[in-house]
């Protein structure tokens, strides 16, 4: 009751919780609800003017992924409009395209992309790789068909090997997929961290951890839980509500039962709040305190393995990937939600993420001394 009374009286805990998830699940969700990028800027140099090259730029701007923004006479105008940040990419039609293609002296399309900026450079460059072998495809189709091939053999000949492909678990290649589904737990996980830190920090700064001790009778495992209780209580909520509207509202694929994550989200919540709390046994200043778990946090983004494989990490970053607990909630998710695996193979990485309190119970009587005595430097 005391934590709660805190909680309503004190306007961050309100701000730093739910307004500050509200507002981080609306911009995702919001930015990436095309599921891919689209119209990314690109910039066309047309050397040759003729029919077949001004029908090139009118088919490549008709594309879903990319957007004809700029049209250049030289080359040197594109590369400024690409270092100043207006496009992403550049595509060179060469002087005498048509003529030289009708001579069958092969043309050369050349392309460039800014790949400062990942996701538009990448997009850009797929585009117009795909868009380049439509085009050959195209202008081989036509002279087979001037020379009376049927379509069923000419596309033998422009593409001997068929190819089947299918991509699972995110069919429709939705970047909100790829991102939400982590970077919004990995944000709860932060805020339960960071919030466990100052709600601790706070009682050592404005010296009322004797009395929380007092109404604790003397045991820091009562404190703590009294403590964490209401927090633990509104981040599963929050957590699993998100879970509920990523995979059962907006219809996110998930290959297992939705359950097993929502206990994943229970044990991230526990885990982040322990390692808040071994933060501050060991650094029982509310400055030093904040400073450290939130670089623990943010380290924990890049450590998860959901942008960068942790099994292309060196050897020694690789065990050290370990003492994230979001990097367990995403091995978690990706049993349940990509593969379908069953519950006996989350087990133990769950037990990993239970594993996390391990730290805390070490440093739980460095704490309560800390509490008591509160002889900590304050500066």
């Amino acid at each position: 009751m005391r934590e709660m009374k805190m909680m309503f009286y004190k306007p961050i805990y309100f701000y730093s919780t739910i307004i500050v998830f509200l507002v981080s699940c609306i911009f995702f969700l919001s930015v990436l609800h095309e599921g891919q990028p689209e119209k990314m800027p690109v910039a066309v140099v047309d050397l040759d003017q003729s029919s077949i090259s001004r029908r090139v730029v009118h088919e490549l701007n008709a594309t879903q992924s990319v957007d004809v923004t700029v049209r250049c006479v030289t080359f040197e105008e594109a590369r400024l409009a690409m270092q100043q940040g207006w496009v992403y990419a550049i595509l060179v039609i060469p002087e005498h395209f048509y003529s030289d293609m009708l001579a069958f002296k092969r043309p050369t399309l050349t392309f460039y992309t800014n790949m400062t900026f990942t996701m538009g450079g990448t997009t850009a460059y797929k585009q117009l790789m795909m868009f380049s072998n439509l085009a050959s495809g195209a202008f081989q189709r036509e002279i087979l068909r001037k020379k009376g091939l049927p379509d069923h053999l000419i596309m033998q000949r422009i593409q001997p090997i068929a190819i089947d492909g299918h991509m699972l678990s995110n069919p429709t290649s939705n970047y909100s997929v790829y991102l939400s589904s982590i970077i919004l737990p990995g944000i709860l996980g932060l805020i339960a961290m960071i919030i466990s830190i100052y709600t601790l920090g706070i009682e050592l700064k404005w010296k009322t951890s004797r009395e929380l001790m007092a109404e604790a009778n003397g045991s820091i495992v009562c404190a703590l839980m009294g403590k964490f209780l209401p927090h633990t209580l509104l981040y599963c909520t929050m957590g699993w509500t998100l879970n509920i509207l990523l995979f059962r509202i907006l219809n996110f694929p998930i290959a297992g039962p939705l359950w097993q994550l929502q206990i994943g989200i229970f044990l991230l919540v526990l885990a982040m709040q322990a390692m808040g709390t071994t933060i501050v046994g060991l650094l029982p200043v509310l400055r030093d305190a904040m400073s450290i778990g939130a670089l623990y946090g943010m380290m924990g983004f890049s450590c998860s393995g959901f942008t960068f494989p942790v099994t292309g990490f060196v050897p020694a970053m690789r065990a050290v990937a370990n003492l994230f607990p979001l990097r367990h909630y995403f091995r978690i998710y990706s049993n349940v939600a990509l593969y379908g695996n069953p519950f006996i193979d989350s087990l133990p990485i769950m037990l990993c993420l239970f594993l996390f309190l391990a730290p805390q119970i070490a440093v739980n009587i460095r704490l309560r001394n800390a509490f008591i005595n509160q002889n900590y430097p304050l500066k």
